[in-house]
């Protein structure tokens, strides 16, 4: 592909985040006889609570949005209860609102709902892959993202797969930040500074195994390196062994990276400050995964985290809020850059875009939570900002890296 393409599709991704259009464009309407492409998922007359359109009942009927020639499927857990729907409702508001900016006469945009429930999400998810869609978006469902993985042939649309923690596989790529990811980035602001020797501890299985992956790139950039990387988590045998482990294998560390996966890192690290390995001289470098035990712990503070801002999606917040009343937050970030990306590939290259040489053109896109783009691997790699736990709480100490 010559570069003048390559330019053209990345302006073209992100036109509307780089130039937050007009809220005026969002009077454009589907091509579907009743839908209005700015319905909100979550209003029904009355403007919903801030930052919550709670909402949940029976599976919702499909919903088509748009009326160009490029098919899309999007599969979102709409009527799930609980934070799932939560976040499935935040991203269809915000698919209708690219839908409106850059999708309407590009994209045919078929929104459907999984109830985020495993067992309907695979089977939406089968039946998108026959649908004649040229993108699939979604779907937030592990099983169902890993049976789409697994399925091979040539004929199989390009997945941007939208699951917690999904490391990615080739042609199914992750949208959302994962641990890898953010690890890899925390690192890489670390060894910038000249950090030099780093010990991972790392999840269990095979998410650890990617995390190693990612953070020795990382590091590779900087030319810095891991002395070691030891797993961490129920049957690495608690956190004094794990910290024996490590004395015995390597002495005078300059940073630690701590990315274990679900297991909390709180005891962990008071192994470490307990046994004199977190000197004043020593960095400690954490997970987005940290936050969901909280970071209020007095043993984590000093601790930093690359991470994204839930606050900072652009210049698309403004508008989002004004047409669907509510707070914006990063899973809006993430429905509105799918779409858009869809649509900026639809707008430059047409139909047959929809390849891996363009998915995975290493140069990255810009969205509204910053710069992305995704590996062979399918990997998610984003630049997010970094941060330093204090007082519980994150204060941003950079306002971007990355591991890339």
């Amino acid at each position: 592909m010559i570069e003048n393409d390559w330019r053209l599709l990345r302006r073209a991704v992100f036109v509307a985040a780089a130039l937050a259009l007009p809220l005026g464009l969002g009077a454009c309407q589907a091509n579907n006889g009743s839908t209005d492409v700015l319905g909100s998922a979550v209003q029904d007359g009355a403007a919903p609570a801030e930052n919550a359109p709670a909402r949940s009942g029976p599976a919702k009927s499909a919903e088509t949005l748009g009326k160009g020639p490029v098919k899309v499927s999007m599969l979102l857990p709409l009527s799930a209860s609980g934070a799932a729907g939560d976040r499935g409702r935040k991203m269809r508001d915000a698919a209708a609102l690219a839908m409106a900016d850059l999708g309407n006469e590009l994209l045919t945009l078929s929104v459907e709902d999984t109830a985020g429930d495993d067992a309907r999400a695979r089977t939406l998810a089968t039946g998108a892959l026959s649908s004649g869609a040229k993108l699939v978006i979604g779907p937030a469902e592990q099983a169902a993202v890993r049976q789409l993985a697994a399925i091979s042939g040539s004929n199989r649309p390009l997945v941007l797969a939208l699951a917690d923690n999904y490391a990615g596989a080739p042609g199914v790529y992750s949208v959302r930040l994962n641990e890898a990811d953010s690890a890899a980035a925390g690192a890489a602001a670390i060894a910038a500074k000249g950090a030099r020797k780093f010990v991972l501890f790392m999840a269990e299985g095979d998410d650890g195994k990617a995390i190693e992956k990612r953070v020795a790139n990382s590091l590779s950039i900087y030319g810095a390196s891991l002395a070691v990387a030891l797993p961490f988590g129920p049957s690495s045998g608690g956190s004094d062994k794990a910290v024996a482990d490590m004395a015995a294998l390597v002495s005078n560390p300059e940073a630690i990276v701590i990315a274990s996966g679900s297991a909390n890192p709180a005891p962990l690290v008071a192994a470490l400050k307990d046994k004199g390995m977190l000197g004043k001289s020593v960095k400690l470098v954490g997970s987005n995964r940290w936050l969901e035990h909280g970071i209020d712990d007095p043993v984590l503070q000093g601790a930093h985290i690359a991470t994204l801002d839930s606050a900072e999606i652009g210049p698309i917040a403004d508008r989002f809020r004004k047409t669907f009343n509510y707070e914006p937050d990063v899973n809006v970030a993430y429905g509105y850059d799918t779409v858009a990306f869809a649509a900026g590939i639809a707008s430059a290259l047409g139909p047959k875009g929809f390849t891996r040489q363009v998915i995975e053109n290493p140069t990255g896109f810009r969205g509204s939570t910053g710069v992305f783009r995704f590996r062979g691997d399918g990997a998610g790699e984003r630049a997010m900002p970094f941060f330093r736990i204090d007082k519980g709480k994150l204060k941003q100490v950079e306002k971007s890296t990355s591991g890339f």
